[in-house]
C-alpha cells in the first residue's frame, strides 16, 4: 500500500493541473470502487472548482468551492494518469506515461483547461467519497488520527507521552495511526534503523534522550523519500506515471542478509515477521 511519501508525491503531481481548475466533465465508469461511490457523485462534482489539493495521512483531499471535499484513497494499486490536449507539452518536470489498461480506468476528471486526469485501479481497493468540509475532521476516517509526522506537533514530547508505560515495540506503536498519521511499514523500519532503536524493545523502556533522534530520523527519511518520488514497491507509480527511486537507497527494508549501512556497524540485516508484516532490522546496532 502506498505510504505517506508516495501519496505526497501523487499530490505534488496532481496539484499543478487540478488546483484552481473547474471540472468540466466527470465520468464514473462503474458505480463503486472498494466502496460504492456517493449518490450523484458525477453531478455533484461536475462544475465544481478544486480550490486546493491536500494530503492528510494517506488520504488525498480536493477542497471544492462548494460545501464538500473530495476524499481519495489509493488503496493497493490506485494511480492517476494525466493527459494534455497539447500532447508533449507538460508542466514542470513531469513526463506522462502512456495510459495503462483501459479496463482499469474507473474515474475520469476533465478540467476546463482540457487536462484529463484518470484514476486507474486494477484491484479496486481504493475509494472516493464526498464529505462535508466543515465536519471533515469528525468523520471516522479522520477523527482519531494522530499528528502528521512532518508537522510541528510530532515531536519527542508527543512520542514520550505515547510510549509511556507501553510494552509494545516502537514499530507497532509508530504504525498506529492514532499516534502518528501516515507512517507505514517501510519508513518505520528505515527510521528505527537510523535511530539505532530495536523495533521489538518495549517502547516504555526507551530512554527519553533517544526520542529526539528518532523523531529526526522519521522526518529525515520521509523528506528524502518525498524528494526522491517515493518507493517503487508493488504497483505504485507517481502521478506522472514514472516510478520513484527511493527504494534504491533503503538501508534496511528488503535487505535481509546484507550488511547494515550504519557507520561503524558490522551487523547484517535480519528479518522477522511482526504483527503479520516483515520487520527488517540490524540485531547488532539496533538496541
Amino acid at each position: 500500500m502506498p505510504e505517506l511519501p508516495e501519496v505526497e508525491t501523487v499530490r505534488g503531481g496532481l496539484a499543478p493541473v487540478l488546483e484552481g481548475q473547474r471540472l468540466a466533465r466527470v465520468e464514473a465508469r462503474r458505480p463503486d470502487l472498494r466502496f460504492p461511490l456517493p449518490p450523484n457523485f458525477v453531478q455533484l462534482l461536475t462544475g465544481a472548482t478544486i480550490q486546493r489539493l491536500e494530503r492528510r495521512a494517506k488520504y488525498l483531499m480536493a477542497r471544492l468551492d462548494r460545501e464538500d471535499t473530495l476524499v481519495m484513497h489509493l488503496g493497493m494499486s490506485g494511480r492517476f494518469e494525466i493527459s494534455h490536449p497539447q500532447g508533449e507539452s507538460r508542466p514542470g518536470n513531469f513526463h506522462y506515461a502512456p495510459d495503462p489498461n483501459p479496463k482499469h480506468a474507473h474515474i475520469v476528471f476533465e478540467t476546463e483547461a482540457g487536462v484529463r486526469v484518470t484514476y486507474y485501479d486494477p484491484r479496486r481497493f481504493g475509494y472516493m467519497a464526498l464529505l462535508n468540509t466543515a465536519t471533515l475532521h469528525l468523520h471516522p476516517w479522520f477523527a482519531g488520527l494522530g499528528p502528521e509526522p512532518l508537522g510541528e506537533a510530532f515531536d519527542a514530547a508527543h512520542l514520550k507521552a505515547a510510549f509511556a508505560g507501553r510494552k509494545q515495540g516502537p514499530k507497532t506503536l509508530l504504525l498506529d495511526q492514532r499516534i502518528v498519521a501516515g507512517l507505514g511499514n517501510i519508513y518505520v523500519c528505515e527510521a528505527l534503523n537510523r535511530a539505532r532503536i530495536s523495533p521489538f524493545k518495549p517502547a516504555g523502556g526507551i530512554a527519553a534522550k533517544r526520542l529526539p533522534p528518532l523523531v529526526a530520523a522519521i522526518k529525515d527519511v520521509l523528506g528524502e523519500a518525498i524528494a526522491a518520488g517515493g518507493s517503487t514497491l508493488r504497483d505504485f507509480a507517481q502521478a506522472d506515471g514514472a516510478l520513484g527511486y527511493f527504494q534504491h537507497r533503503f538501508r534496511t527494508y528488503d535487505r535481509e542478509g546484507q550488511p547494515c549501512r550504519n557507520a561503524g556497524c558490522t551487523g547484517v540485516i535480519d528479518r522477522k515477521v511482526q504483527a503479520g508484516r516483515s520487520t527488517f532490522f540490524c540485531p547488532v546496532c539496533q538496541k
